[in-house]
């Protein structure tokens, strides 16, 4: 791909990240990982998050495959436990409901909420880190497929750093009203693409099977 330059695989990569790391949808929980954080300090959080995520989702371009199947893991497990994690999360940005837990840490470290939930679940999400997985599978992907794709990567996070960097802008447009909505509508599509990951999972290790009609974007980038 690298050597030909397959404009269209390039843009397939685009996309199946640009869905998955889900750069717009990652404003929400921006704004859910900030609150009660000083605005001068917003723009580090946006920063050290997207580093964070860069840092893991590019260990598992790397290493990832290497991991799962040295332990002895199947793909479609880890898309299984990832999917639950992210369901869980979901419901956190549906019912606004944060952890005495995570907001006392909060309270201590403002700079908390950039790993968590930003960097992880959200941007360096489980379904990022399976399509990474998959678009660079060592039995079917070359070195330079693995480094374009590795660049596509870096052109999504930077995208989702744009948009951070512009979330205070775009909240003043939306108000607290408009993210309060948006943040649960997109809590209710997380929570969708958490069950399609399980399922997803499921229908890989042969717990069940899922109709031909219904393909996810992970199907695609296979």
């Amino acid at each position: 791909m690298f050597a030909s330059f397959d404009v269209s695989a390039i843009l397939r990569e685009f996309i199946t990240l640009s869905v998955v790391i889900d750069p717009i949808g990652t404003l929400p929980v921006f704004y859910f990982a900030t609150a009660g954080v000083p605005p001068h300090l917003h723009w580090k959080i946006a920063v050290r998050a997207v580093l964070v995520a860069a840092l893991v989702l590019m260990a598992f371009l790397l290493g990832g495959q290497l991991l799962i199947e040295g332990l002895g893991l199947r793909l479609g497990s880890f898309q299984i436990a990832g999917g639950i994690v992210l369901f869980l999360f979901a419901l956190t940005m549906i019912f606004d409901s944060k952890p005495a837990r995570e907001i006392e840490q909060a309270e201590r470290d403002h700079m908390a909420g950039a790993v968590f939930p930003l960097a992880m679940p959200s941007i360096a999400s489980p379904g990022a880190m399976l399509a990474i997985v998959v678009l660079t599978d060592n039995h079917r992907a070359s070195v330079p497929d693995q480094l374009m794709t590795a660049v596509v990567l870096i052109g999504v996070l930077l995208l989702t750093l744009l948009l951070l960097l512009a979330a205070a802008k775009l909240r003043r447009v939306l108000g607290m009203t408009g993210t309060s909505i948006i943040s649960r509508v997109m809590g209710i599509i997380l929570a969708t693409v958490a069950v399609d990951s399980v399922l997803g999972g499921m229908d890989a290790v042969g717990i069940a099977r899922l109709s031909d009609g219904g393909g996810s974007v992970l199907d695609a980038a296979e």
